[in-house]
């Protein structure tokens, strides 16, 4: 009967494990401090001391506001003009912010009119707010409901 003594080979797994986690946390200790990247700012005050320093362009990526802006639009269907000037009021306190996509919701006991309503509303907005909807995405859904012409609108800003 052989004897079970100390095999090498058993540690192999172990040692694998071991030499991968010096790899990561060489790999980790290797980046650069993302605070200390920064230039610091000169000793010679530039600005005035009571104005708070606010940067002139908002660093970092642009993103979307996660929280929706919820307005609704009541025009007949086909009514482009009535539309248009329900999109203007309804979106009147946002101006000067940007969409990234919005979700219209036109409500319809069918759903294939109700999802053409949706995307009437939808075609209006540029010409609504051209600087509030250039480029944004649109998604044109349908919502059971009894009242025609009516669209809920779900539209998310960008950041900034």
């Amino acid at each position: 009967m052989k004897g079970r003594g100390f095999q090498p080979l058993h540690l192999a797994g172990w040692l694998f494990a071991d030499l991968l986690l010096v790899l990561a946390l060489v790999a980790m200790g290797d980046q650069g401090d993302p605070q200390a990247a920064r230039p610091a700012e000169s000793a010679s005050p530039s600005r005035s001391a009571t104005a708070p320093a606010r940067p002139d362009k908002p660093e970092g990526p642009r993103a979307v506001v996660r929280t929706p802006v919820k307005v609704a639009v009541d025009a007949a269907p086909g009514d482009k003009n009535a539309m248009v000037r329900e999109v203007r009021e309804a979106t009147a306190r946002y101006s000067g912010r940007q969409a990234a996509f919005v979700l219209t919701f036109g409500h319809h006991v069918d759903p294939g009119a109700g999802g053409d309503y949706a995307h009437q509303v939808n075609s209006s907005l540029e010409k609504a707010r051209p600087d509030m909807f250039q480029d944004a995405t649109t998604r044109d859904f349908w919502k059971r409901g009894a009242a025609t012409g009516h669209a809920d609108l779900e539209i998310y800003f960008y950041t900034y």
